[in-house]
């Protein structure tokens, strides 16, 4: 069994000297140098055993999972990922405090994002739990807020809606979960060259951590305190993006769209962009590989109406995660 000093010291054998990190691991603090003429963007969140991963994760997922969850939030206010701060909570015995589940996280972890550089964090003894600080930057004033929407925006998503849910559905109904589903929720990407890219486009950005409807109404929120008037959402059901493995799985589109409605986890960028500027967008994020989807749009109306293809409204149950939610 290795000591917290043990963990602690290989811990920084993996870390290069850089020179936007004064001080590094080793002191009470790390002293950083941002660029000039650039704000700090700050984001922390952590995974839990038994609610974001389980015990027989690779250790290599465990790691990119930290990371990528907090990649998302910087994605999403188009910053450039820089340092990052990690509090590990590991239960004292095997395998969490052996050398070999370390080195495989620290792979996964630093390897989600190679050019982000680990300054500092904590170590201690106690049931599992991963708690990250992400830290990025942005041009002075170029920030895109999730309040900026306006009405007459299109909604766009990056990528597909769905899959972590539907791996979690199929696994609650006794299915096997493998393949693409279960890639999905073991190794998101978040979409931090987006975000950097939308600066000047995007009226208004947010991940899609909680679930579509409850992140849009995050923004919608957000933004119509922001101008002081109500804003609301139409979305086009049958524009929802789904991926093979989802519609293999669940090809009832009345199935699937409560997963792509309400699952949480899918870390996509759902973005409010002007009209003027929506083929223009399309067509950059065509060029950096990106799919992506114009689901909606923002309109004046408070609430968010919800369209089938046959022109009918569509009532989605419950959606969106919440910690603290008892049923």
């Amino acid at each position: 069994m290795s000591s917290e000093f043990d963990l602690i010291k290989r811990i920084q054998q993996r870390i290069p000297q850089r020179s936007d990190v004064v001080t590094g691991i080793g002191d009470d603090a790390c002293v950083l140098a941002p660029s000039v003429d650039h704000q700090l963007v700050c984001t922390t969140d952590s995974i839990v055993l038994d609610c974001h991963f389980t015990e027989d994760w690779p250790a290599q997922d465990v790691g990119h999972l930290a990371m990528a969850v907090n990649l998302s939030d910087l994605a999403a206010m188009g910053a450039l990922p820089r340092w990052v701060m990690l509090s590990l909570t590991l239960p004292n015995h095997a395998p969490w405090t052996q050398p070999p589940w370390l080195d495989k996280f620290l792979d996964g972890f630093l390897g989600a994002c190679p050019d982000v550089i680990l300054t500092g964090g904590n170590m201690a003894g106690g049931p599992l739990n991963i708690g990250v600080c992400l830290m990025g930057e942005v041009p002075s004033g170029q920030a895109i807020m999730r309040s900026g929407a306006q009405p007459g925006d299109a909604l766009v998503v990056t990528g597909h809606l769905g899959d972590v849910a539907g791996a979690l559905a199929l696994s609650d109904q006794g299915g096997i979960v493998d393949g693409p589903l279960e890639r999905r929720m073991k190794h998101p990407t978040p979409r931090v060259r987006v975000g950097q890219q939308a600066w000047g486009v995007v009226h208004a950005m947010i991940d899609i951590s909680d679930g579509l409807l409850a992140d849009l109404g995050h923004m919608l929120e957000a933004s119509s305190n922001q101008r002081m008037s109500a804003l609301g959402a139409a979305l086009w059901l049958e524009t929802l993006p789904a991926s093979a493995g989802l519609m293999e799985a669940f090809p009832d589109p009345k199935t699937r769209w409560p997963l792509q409605l309400g699952g949480g986890s899918d870390y996509e960028l759902l973005m409010s962009v002007p009209s003027s500027q929506i083929e223009a967008w399309l067509h950059s994020l065509h060029q950096m590989d990106v799919p992506a989807s114009v689901i909606g749009r923002v309109v004046e109306t408070p609430g968010i109406d919800l369209i089938q293809p046959d022109g009918q409204r569509y009532d989605a149950p419950l959606a969106g995660w919440d910690h603290f939610r008892s049923t």
